[in-house]
């Protein structure tokens, strides 16, 4: 395996001019492990240009091209100073992906002052592929998205899945998560619903809790995975359920005047410790708030968050909001918008890369020098504290063996299993019984031939079948608009009139069992009636859900609703958007989840 540790990074250390600030060795202070963090980032502030420090004040996006890293990130690295990017695609790859970060380590360390890189990346352990929100990195460890883990209520749950996550991680070098996503789903529409751990702050600041502390650790260190809690003040009221990523979906809401639940998620991060914070695109409505977008808000990031709230870390905006998505301030030119976000309190800009808006409003008065100076010391404080300046680099080999290793996957595995939620099971339906595997089965959302493998028959229609299995996604509307638009769910939670009529005539010629991965609550009254068995899942393979309908090794279902699902959508469009558990007459109440019957001597084994 080529070396990356010593002879590059000792050169490129010592080649540095030795000033008054180096010692006896020739390092340079900022380069010297002997001395204190503070001691080394104010060495490396005094080199820096105007031009490095409003580079550091980036996070941008990077990928593998061709298994390599492109002529663009080296102009962002070499050209605009910029070091924080976020992964985007799926590691599907341990050693192609721990390879690249080391060479492109190697590539940082060789530019300029050598600032080393900081990898983050969004979920990547679930389902969901979208590489603006969530990535399926398909050599990780496989769970469910996080709304399964607060469906199993299980603080030790999320402390394991963090570390196990943290481990995978950091063998490829990505030492920052965009997330925990611990918006609350008051509002049922919401597109962005799915990656949430549900409608309630008490069980969301539990679980939090244990997801920051999996990633970080008890201290910050060069095992540590710095954990961003998003989206600040919380993103789940938004108006008529839409979602901020969209100019139709700026608003949010709180027609309950109930902003101070969806602090309290925020406050418990802070506690906690959490590194970084991230408010959302939205700019809010009908309160006494400036009507401007979280990012651009001075009284919501200064006053409130850190001064009223005291957090003391990192804010990084979300993505795109000088070029894109500034609500409230459209007609303001990006370096007004600059200014503000800067002003606002961000210390760094999520998915931008134009240091030199900052360099211009340093240069004419607009902004301080002692302003951008503190957000950089921070941010260079962090690298410090992960052991990025004394080590960028992972051990390929080990990325390897680490990366999916066969007690992850069945950890991963054994919780998408355990996180179905049965809603209902008609006089007991389920499990089936072990004869049943030599019926005939018509599918839907299930590859044939998944089927196959297991010695199940499958047939074309429901007419020739002896059981139906129907796996859906969650009701939603498609658009036109492409990209982004198309994966965040829109419009009604109900299945359209064509869809119900469709399904309805399923249930009525054989027995069905419908699993629905909820993206988002779903209306579905007439599901429940007709069918012989409804699961939700929340992000979870067919091998998963065809254990738990034949009760395979004894597994069944141990997922509790963690929101209300609502009985129509007229119900949730009468609801207050930020007031929990306000839907009328709701299907299922949050908590609910069936377990199978324990039946000795009948057609269902003891367990």
């Amino acid at each position: 395996m080529r070396s990356f540790i010593s002879l590059g990074f000792l050169a490129a250390a010592t080649a540095r001019t030795v000033s008054p600030h180096s010692d006896d060795s020739g390092l340079p202070a900022y380069r010297n492990p002997q001395l204190c963090i503070d001691e080394r980032v104010d060495d490396l502030l005094s080199r820096m240009s105007l031009e490095e420090k409003a580079g550091q004040m980036f996070h941008s996006r990077t990928s593998l091209v061709n298994n390599t890293f492109d002529g663009k990130i080296k102009d962002l690295v070499s050209g605009k100073h910029i070091t924080h990017y976020v992964f985007s695609g799926g590691v599907n790859d341990a050693r192609v992906v721990a390879e690249w970060q080391n060479e492109l380590q190697q590539y940082a360390l060789d530019s300029g002052l050598g600032i080393p890189i900081t990898l983050s990346s969004d979920p990547q352990h679930g389902w969901t592929d979208d590489t603006a929100v969530s990535n399926l990195g398909s050599a990780f460890s496989r769970w469910t998205e996080p709304m399964g883990i607060a469906a199993l209520r299980s603080p030790e749950l999320a402390r394991t899945f963090a570390e196990i996550a943290r481990e995978e991680y950091v063998s490829v070098g990505i030492r920052q998560a965009l997330h925990p996503q611990v918006d609350l789903l008051t509002e049922p529409r919401w597109g962005r619903s799915g990656g949430t751990l549900g409608e309630d702050a008490n069980l969301t600041s539990t679980l939090l809790v244990e997801l920051i502390k999996g990633f970080q650790g008890e201290k910050i260190g060069p095992h540590s995975v710095i954990a961003t809690t998003k989206h600040f003040p919380g993103g789940g009221p938004m108006e008529n359920g839409e979602d901020s990523h969209f100019p139709w979906g700026k608003n949010q809401t709180y027609p309950g005047n109930n902003q101070a639940y969806h602090l309290i998620p925020f406050a418990a991060a802070i506690a906690a410790g959490t590194r970084q914070m991230m408010p959302y695109y939205s700019r809010p409505i009908g309160t006494e708030w400036e009507e401007v977008a979280f990012g651009f808000n001075k009284y919501l990031i200064t006053d409130l968050l850190k001064k009223q709230m005291g957090f003391e870390g990192i804010v990084v905006s979300d993505w795109g909001i000088i070029t894109d998505r500034a609500w409230g301030l459209e007609e303001a030119t990006e370096l007004e918008r600059m200014r503000r976000a800067i002003e606002a309190g961000c210390d760094i800009l999520g998915g931008e890369t134009k240091p030199e808006l900052i360099v211009e409003l340093v240069n004419e008065g607009l902004l301080s020098i002692e302003r951008v100076d503190s957000s950089v010391r921070k941010l260079l404080k962090e690298k410090y504290e992960l052991g990025l300046f004394d080590n960028p680099f992972v051990d390929v080999e080990a990325a390897v063996r680490v990366v999916g290793n066969q007690y992850f996957s069945r950890i991963g595995n054994e919780t998408q299993r355990r996180a179905l939620t049965l809603l209902t099971n008609d006089d007991d339906f389920l499990p089936l019984p072990y004869e049943a595997r030599e019926s005939k089965f018509y599918v839907e959302g299930i590859a044939d031939s998944v089927m196959e493998r297991r010695g199940l028959t499958v047939v074309e229609t429901p007419e020739e079948a002896d059981y139906a299995f129907l796996r859906l996604v969650s009701p939603f509307k498609p658009t036109t608009a492409g990209g982004l638009a198309s994966s965040i769910n829109n419009g009604s939670i109900e299945y359209n009139v064509t869809e119900k009529a469709r399904q309805a005539e399923i249930y009525k010629q054989l027995p069905t069992v419908v699993d629905i991965t909820l993206n988002r609550p779903a209306a579905v009254p007439e599901i429940a009636d007709a069918a012989s068995a409804l699961f939700v899942n929340y992000g979870s393979s067919p091998d998963a859900f065809l254990d738990v309908v034949f009760g395979i090794d004894g597994w069944g279902p141990e997922g509790k609703l963690p929101f209300d699902l609502p009985r129509s959508m007229a119900a949730a469009e009468a609801s207050f958007e930020d007031v929990p558990f306000d839907t009328e007459d709701p299907l299922f109440k949050f908590g609910h989840g069936l377990r199978y019957a324990e039946k000795c001597g009948g057609k269902y084994k003891c367990r």
